[in-house]
């Protein structure tokens, strides 16, 4: 990656920014949500399902 790059998606992060970090896999979903600083939201990850039902559950939990 470019350093300019990286530097300006660095310089974007707010105080309102969610980091959202997602490991896809075939059936099962699992996500983890940090602020700006770095400051995980919940200590075990957001397991989901492959399906509407999953993320629709995703989507809520994003949006809390």
């Amino acid at each position: 990656m470019d350093c300019n790059t990286q530097n300006a998606k660095i310089a974007a992060i707010t105080e309102k920014t969610l980091v959202v970090g997602i490991d896809i896999g075939s059936e099962t979903h699992y996500a983890r949500a940090f602020d700006w600083r770095g400051y995980e939201f919940t200590r075990k990850p957001f397991i989901f399902n492959n399906n509407k039902e999953g993320f629709e559950a995703f989507l809520t939990w994003i949006e809390e």
